[in-house]
């Protein structure tokens, strides 16, 4: 099992089935290097015949995600090192809209800042009762530019920015009615049922039907590279601000 700073990225294909999942100590947060693996293991899989859908998971009874790792953002000491930071999450994002397969995400508990990027860029998510989301960016002195593209064209601008504006949780029942779940459950297990079957029902779908229906899903987005990377470039410059710092360091204490 590949270990990258005390986390991992774990990749199986079972019966047309791949199931990419992630995890770390520190709330399943994601720094570069996990970041940099999960684009990997995903942009590979969309060159998989053998991987006829894709699950997105994370481990542990904890948070699904708690986005970026604190530990890497107050370690930025330049505006590359920012940059090259916050462009782990435009990868990962890329691998997923850009793969031909179906990306599920199974969100078995909360999610913030970056995390909410992820689920946007799925193509159909499962959540439990108790996966209350936020976007913490503003919270911090920077802001949801990044996963912003994401999570804009999955509910709207209007949700978009009451997330970005309250910074705070919002619950499951409010995540699925603006569309950022597709489906919720009242426990894991229950979730777990569901998604198994959906998945299972897709590996024995015609792969090409599905790849046609990804493009129309994503349509208007072949300039995401362009835009992706000026909102890294935006947030690497930011991050340095002392704001920014001092806000980080009081979120952390508190």
């Amino acid at each position: 099992m590949p270990t990258i700073a005390e986390g991992r990225v774990t990749t199986t294909v079972t019966a047309g089935i791949a199931t990419v999942s992630f995890h770390h100590p520190k709330g399943n947060s994601l720094p570069g290097a996990l970041l940099s693996k999960l684009a990997a293991e995903i942009k590979a899989l969309g060159k998989n015949p053998d991987a006829r859908v894709i699950v997105l998971r994370s481990e542990g009874q904890g948070p699904f995600c708690a986005g970026a790792s604190f530990d890497e953002l107050t370690a930025i000491s330049t505006p590359e090192q920012g940059k090259a930071f916050f462009s782990g999450f435009s990868r990962v994002i890329l691998a997923m809209v850009r793969a031909p397969q179906f990306v599920l995400t199974r969100i078995h508990g909360k999610a913030a800042g970056g995390a909410v990027g992820l689920i946007a860029a799925s193509d159909y998510s499962f959540a439990v009762d108790a996966a209350s989301a936020k976007l913490s960016e503003l919270a911090i002195g920077i802001g949801p530019f990044i996963v912003g593209v994401a999570i804009e064209k999955k509910i709207g601008l209007a949700a978009f920015s009451t997330m970005a504006v309250d910074a705070d949780w919002h619950d499951a029942a409010w995540c699925e009615r603006h569309g950022l779940y597709t489906q919720r459950y009242a426990d894991a297990a229950a979730m777990d049922s569901a998604l198994d079957a959906r998945a299972k029902v897709l590996a024995g779908s015609n792969p090409e039907a599905m790849a046609e229906l990804k493009k129309i899903f994503w349509a208007g987005t072949e300039h995401w590279e362009r835009l992706l990377d000026e909102r890294a470039a935006m947030s690497g410059t930011l991050v340095l601000s002392d704001f920014t710092r001092n806000a980080i360091a009081a979120f952390r204490k508190g």
